[in-house]
């Protein structure tokens, strides 16, 4: 079965977030995607607002607050941090599988990276990706972030929460776990513009998979995908008042 490419050019992070299960759970294709978004703090599935988020300083610069499909920690994303996702059809997921592929991008480049046990990626102590899985019936997703030039001041003031959840469900949010970050901008000999890193990286994984078919999201489907936005991952229900 053809993986299908997708340069998804849309920037709404509740409508990529609404794609990304839409996709997970509504085609039988091992699906790429990349996309970038306006800057936005995404909380995994079982986290805390109040816990992650510094609602001040989001709400003062313009931030969007998001809740994702699957759990994980809570991140920042700018137009200059790209998103990568993965989904395939497997019943034996191995995701650090695509970890690997990551790091062999980045090594086609003349950047030496490692893995983390959490399957982040990092350049000496600084993560540069960090990442995110779950399992929808024999369908995996793995999504990570690429911090390429991203304002690494706006992300560690959005992501100064209080670490204090209100509420008695609070016991069951599940904390992130920060690490010092970096760009990936900074260890390139020859740096680009992150639409031309963009570009790079999609047609790197598009290249290495001579099956492949680049795919545009048809009109029924981002119907569809706008449907679960407005009904999802929009409102204050999912995002802010979800129990766990």
């Amino acid at each position: 079965m053809r993986t299908l490419y997708i340069n998804n050019f849309f920037t709404n992070i509740y409508f990529n977030l609404a794609a990304e299960e839409f996709l997970l759970k509504n085609h039988s294709e091992p699906i790429f995607m990349l996309w970038q978004n306006t800057p936005s703090v995404v909380l995994g599935k079982h986290q805390c607002v109040d816990m992650e988020v510094n609602m001040d300083f989001a709400k003062e610069k313009s931030i969007c607050v998001a809740r994702r499909y699957s759990g994980g920690g809570t991140v920042y994303h700018d137009l200059g941090n790209l998103n990568l996702t993965f989904i395939e059809n497997t019943k034996t997921p191995d995701f650090g599988k695509y970890t690997r592929q990551i790091l062999q991008f980045l090594n086609s480049i003349g950047i030496r990276a490692q893995p983390d046990s959490r399957l982040g990626i990092n350049i000496d102590e600084f993560k540069i990706s960090g990442s995110a899985q779950c399992i929808y019936k024999t369908r995996v997703m793995y999504h990570c972030t690429l911090l390429y030039n991203t304002d690494l001041d706006v992300l560690r003031a959005s992501l100064a929460g209080s670490g204090l959840c209100r509420g008695t469900s609070g016991r069951f949010a599940i904390p992130s776990v920060k690490s010092p970050v970096a760009n990936v901008i900074t260890y390139l000999d020859a740096p680009s513009s992150v639409q031309d890193f963009r570009k790079r990286v999609f047609e790197f994984f598009l290249h290495a998979d001579i099956h492949g078919q680049v795919y545009d999201l048809g009109s029924d489907e981002i119907a569809d995908i706008e449907q679960l936005q407005k009904e999802k991952y929009a409102t204050s229900r999912w995002i802010f008042d979800r129990a766990f």
